[in-house]
């Protein structure tokens, strides 16, 4: 895991690499927002 992170940021440079970085983390926590949202208006329906 180390040794490709320091491959992409010496690839695509630092900003890039953070900015792929957070939008990945950032897709999972969306994910869990979109299922609890959907399982709210389920049971409030």
């Amino acid at each position: 895991m180390y040794d490709s992170l320091v491959e992409l940021i010496s690839n695509v440079g630092f900003p890039v690499a953070v900015s792929v970085y957070l939008l990945v983390r950032i897709e999972k926590k969306l994910d869990d927002l979109i299922k609890a949202f959907n399982d709210y208006t389920k049971d409030h329906n």
